[in-house]
């Protein structure tokens, strides 16, 4: 019986696993993600879990060495000598999250400097700042919130947690 599991990968040889089971004609679900790198030669696809990706297979079908003994894996996520199998409603649930980041990075409008926002998630959820700058590094935004004696303090975010505000 068919059922999903999760396959380790060599750090950075997720893609040619994936390809390389492609060509065995097993069912494999890769989540990538679209990124900006700083470094323009850097992957612009990146894997939604680096190392990991799930398999639907068939073990007694197709021997549990095929996935073991793959150039670039390190076998599958075991509990003791068992293969962990992954619910169906799991894999669902993963697509779905990765076309909603996929899509929100897609509307991501463009921010300039004075720009109003509002931060959607972490500690200071809730509140608006001022949007200040793009920051280096792996997607980072800086943004000025006046919460004491109203003087504006810079804070440092990623850009996923804040939202331009409509005027």
């Amino acid at each position: 019986m068919k059922e999903w599991y999760v396959l380790r990968t060599k750090p950075h040889k997720e893609t040619a696993v994936y390809r390389l089971l492609q060509s065995y004609e097993v069912t494999v679900f890769y989540p990538t993600i679209q990124v900006e790198p700083v470094n323009p030669r850097a992957a612009r696809v990146r894997p939604y879990f680096p190392g990991y990706m799930f398999v639907r297979a068939d073990l007694e079908q197709i021997g549990r060495n095929t996935l073991e003994w793959l150039p670039g894996s390190q076998g599958l996520v075991s509990f003791g000598d068992e293969p962990a199998s992954v619910p169906e409603q799991l894999i669902q649930s993963v697509k779905e999250r990765s076309a909603e980041w996929a899509r929100r990075q897609k509307q991501k409008p463009v921010l300039r400097s004075g720009d109003k926002v509002r931060i959607v998630d972490g500690p200071l959820a809730g509140y608006e700042a001022i949007f200040d700058m793009e920051l280096s590094g792996r997607q980072r935004v800086q943004v000025l919130l006046a919460y004491l004696h109203n003087r504006p303090k810079a804070i440092k975010l990623d850009r996923s947690s804040i939202l331009k505000v409509e005027k």
